[in-house]
């Protein structure tokens, strides 16, 4: 997978419950009014193939290595269907979740071990990495006061606090490992508060 291309490729990250896919919404609007072609997508999903590998991943049990490789076949799909040739043409990509979510889920909260999600990361997409990465910073109790609030729960919400305060550590750490893509937003704030945050972020790229 080549890491040249001509688009802008934007991920939302954060823990369930923290208002990315809200926003994500937002922001596609408001780049679609300054003339932006978007794309928007998620994962797992964004192929045919990928949302049947995501309906596993959520509904059926399995260990933190057989999640992650799931994801990564799912996440190959769509590189190649959906991500790089949106990206070649020269659209905007905005995908709610991406390869941070793994190391996030699968490695933070699962216990997978990191040197093999950054194994798998290699192989399935390359050098290819976000140019810009939207993270939802949430504590893990307000995200779940939230979730009950929204929807029914898939059995990744369904996990305990502790798990979604270890997931919350390895979205950390990987803006710690990356911080020149990484932007983070505080989304304990009223949703105007946030989008003020993101549009800020977009403001100073010209966006």
């Amino acid at each position: 997978m080549s890491s040249r291309q001509a688009g802008r490729f934007i991920t939302f990250e954060g823990i369930d419950g923290a208002g990315k896919s809200t926003h994500l919404d937002a922001v596609a609007a408001r780049l679609r009014d300054h003339g932006a072609r978007v794309v928007t997508t998620r994962e797992p999903g964004g192929t045919p193939l990928a949302e049947r590998l995501r309906e596993l991943v959520l509904h059926e049990t399995m260990d933190p290595i057989t999640e992650a490789l799931l994801v990564f076949a799912a996440r190959r799909d769509h590189l190649e269907q959906v991500i790089a040739p949106a990206l070649a043409r020269g659209d905007t990509v905005l995908c709610d979740r991406f390869t941070d979510a793994t190391f996030a889920y699968q490695g933070g909260g699962g216990g997978a071990p990191l040197h093999v999600l950054g194994q798998l990361e290699r192989i399935v997409q390359g050098a290819l990495q976000p140019d810009l990465t939207i993270w939802f910073d949430l504590p893990a109790q307000l995200a779940a006061q939230r979730r009950a609030q929204a929807r029914a729960a898939d059995r990744f919400e369904l996990q305990d606090l502790d798990y979604f305060a270890r997931v919350r550590g390895g979205y950390a750490t990987r803006a710690a490992e990356a911080p020149q893509r990484f932007v983070r937003i505080d989304a304990a704030l009223e949703r105007d508060a946030v989008w003020g945050q993101i549009e800020a972020v977009l403001k100073a790229r010209a966006w």
